[in-house]
């Protein structure tokens, strides 16, 4: 699947102003860059540093999308996940799963677990912003699975 970024690339700064968005990850570097490039788009992060801790977040914050790392300590990203679609409150908040591995089972179980988008670390801002436009943006998102098939 090739990454066309170009739309991400040409949004402008702030172009989502508003959005909630709550993101995990062990890594406290992921955490800062992806805030750092998030909160410079125009959205308001919250950061969680593993599962457990994310889902009081997730409740206190009602996040419009989640970013969620796959390989954390105590709740992997995968059962965080699925926890999230369990719940009803939050079964339609878009999750985009965060990974240093880009392999087909992976991109499989998290597709399995109700995550909508995956991208792969180290990820660009483009990538980072794309992902989030394509879960918050329903023509965008229509438009790109009309491509994909």
């Amino acid at each position: 699947m090739a990454n066309d970024t170009s739309s991400a690339a040409a949004l402008p700064e702030n172009s989502f102003r508003g959005l909630k968005v709550v993101l995990i990850d062990d890594s406290k570097t992921i955490r800062q860059s992806a805030k750092a490039i998030l909160a410079g788009a125009g959205c308001s992060v919250v950061t969680a540093a593993d599962g457990f801790e994310s889902l009081s977040r997730i409740v206190e914050h009602q996040p419009d999308v989640i970013l969620v790392d796959i390989t954390m300590p105590r709740l992997d990203g995968f059962q965080t996940c699925a926890l999230i679609k369990q719940n009803s409150r939050f079964r339609n908040t878009p999750v985009i799963m965060l990974t240093s591995k880009d392999g087909l089972f992976d991109r499989a179980r998290s597709k399995l677990v109700g995550a909508e988008r995956y991208v792969t670390k180290p990820f660009s801002r483009e990538e980072l912003l794309e992902a989030v436009r394509l879960c918050t943006d329903p023509s965008a998102a229509a438009q790109r699975d009309d491509q994909e098939e």
